[in-house]
């Protein structure tokens, strides 16, 4: 059997692109991988949401103080951090950057179990988010030169999927250890596996020439930083569909940050039922809808011969989660709400895959790593930075108002959190608007 029907090769920094080759197998293999990759990603990223309420218990947090450790914490450097370290993704190995990402965040995550109060849970966080940065733009990068733009959304999507697939082991992992053995074990547990998976991608991930899904392969070195930004902080639809994917990311991070929170206060249900729950609907309705979205925009703008689809299909679904999520936030059936929730997520990542195959679309091969963290900056900062912040804040301000009124303790945190997430939602018109501004310039600010 060949090395290319088994993924196994070296991983050479600058491979000939004479020499290169790559089965259709082994693109989807390499596809594959680097979506357990993020699944490991967004599990020691997603694993402290469902074990807020254990953490908040033990050491008598506030909402405030979880949404910084959900959000801002992680956040800053991950965002931040990105931007140098995709500007030498595009220089260097891709490969090599992944793997050493991969087994610097799991360490830390382990790490994590061991803090004893918040500022040590702060900067385990935000070590993880250290981490963690390496990870997503050499990513884009590798799968935008191992697919041609015609299946290009559809490849990323897939690797995007492992936002659910992480979010499923994070809960229902991360709950049933919690339960049973303390929250400080579900760290130790979803932490190792990374330290392995680093070694398997070193050894059977190879790196292709730039360019090489188009056939023509970059040996130029990349332009300037500055240049390269400028270019970009200069072309409308980028700024447009950054406006657009920080709204919407600022509204899913914030309000799926205290999903469990919200079940828990809302409807009782424990901390094992709430991560089981949300688990399942995390994972059908994520991978579904992140796959449905990629390959909805690729097979209507390939059918009808119209690049602007990629950005409409994400637009009209962000419109249509807004209104779904209401429903789940103020319904009072516990079944109901969860079904409620599972249509709200499936429509409300459908955005994934097209938002940051277009971002491809914008920038040259060289430039696909800073491009994808450039955008990665802000969605973040924005979204994950601020989201689960201002939720948390806004539940606590909310939630005195109910007390001061005389309402019962335990009812007015519950009510806090849900009028929170109400307000919260209803950003996502915005997030809309954005999108359907950005496709007007499309085709005009395409790189070809």
């Amino acid at each position: 059997m060949s090395d290319d029907a088994i993924g196994v090769a070296r991983t050479d920094a600058a491979p000939q692109p004479a020499s290169f080759r790559a089965s259709e197998r082994y693109r989807w293999y390499a596809v594959w991988l680097l979506f357990v990759v993020y699944v490991l990603n967004f599990v020691d990223r997603q694993i402290l949401t469902v074990l807020i309420e254990p953490i908040r218990e033990e050491f008598h947090f506030s909402d405030t103080q979880l949404g910084l450790l959900g959000g801002l914490a992680f956040a800053v450097l991950y965002s931040t951090l990105g931007v140098p370290i995709a500007r030498l993704a595009d220089r260097r190995n891709r490969v090599n950057i992944i793997a050493v990402s991969l087994f610097a965040w799991s360490l830390f995550t382990v790490l994590t179990g061991r803090a004893q109060n918040f500022l040590q849970l702060l900067l385990a966080r935000v070590a993880v988010g250290v981490g963690e940065a390496g990870c997503t733009p050499p990513a884009h990068s590798l799968i935008s030169d191992y697919f041609e733009r015609q299946r290009r959304t559809t490849a990323i999507a897939i690797y995007t999927m492992g936002v659910y697939g992480g979010v499923f082991v994070g809960y229902l992992v991360g709950a049933l250890i919690a339960e049973a053995y303390g929250w400080r074990a579900a760290f130790y547990a979803v932490g190792a596996p990374g330290v392995a998976l680093a070694v398997l991608v070193k050894m059977t991930l190879r790196e292709p020439p730039r360019g090489f899904s188009e056939g023509a392969a970059v040996a130029t070195a990349p332009p300037p930083v500055r240049q390269a930004l400028g270019a970009l902080m200069a072309n409308a639809t980028f700024r447009r569909l950054a406006l657009a994917a920080a709204l919407h990311s600022f509204v899913g991070y914030g309000v799926n940050g205290f999903h469990p929170s919200f079940l828990i206060r809302s409807h009782g249900l424990s901390v094992a039922q709430a991560g089981v729950v949300l688990s399942i609907v995390s994972a059908l309705s994520g991978v579904g809808g992140t796959w449905f979205g990629g390959y909805l925009a690729d097979r209507l703008s390939n059918r009808r011969g119209d690049v602007r689809w990629q950005l409409w299909v994400p637009g009209v679904a962000t419109l249509l989660n807004a209104p779904i999520a209401l429903l789940a936030y103020t319904l009072a059936d516990t079944d109901v709400v969860i079904a409620m929730l599972f249509v709200s997520l499936m429509f409300g990542v459908m955005y994934l895959g097209p938002t940051f195959a277009t971002m491809q679309r914008l920038v040259g091969p060289r430039e696909r790593a800073l491009g994808s963290a450039l955008l990665l900056l802000v969605v973040n900062l924005v979204g994950l930075g601020l989201g689960p912040s201002l939720v948390g804040v806004t539940s606590d301000l909310i939630n005195e108002i109910f007390l001061a009124d005389g309402l019962d303790a335990q009812i007015a945190k519950a009510q806090g959190l849900r009028w929170a997430l109400i307000i919260m939602v209803c950003i996502n018109v915005g997030s809309f608007a954005y999108y359907m501004l950005a496709a007007r310039t499309l085709v005009r600010d395409t790189v070809h």
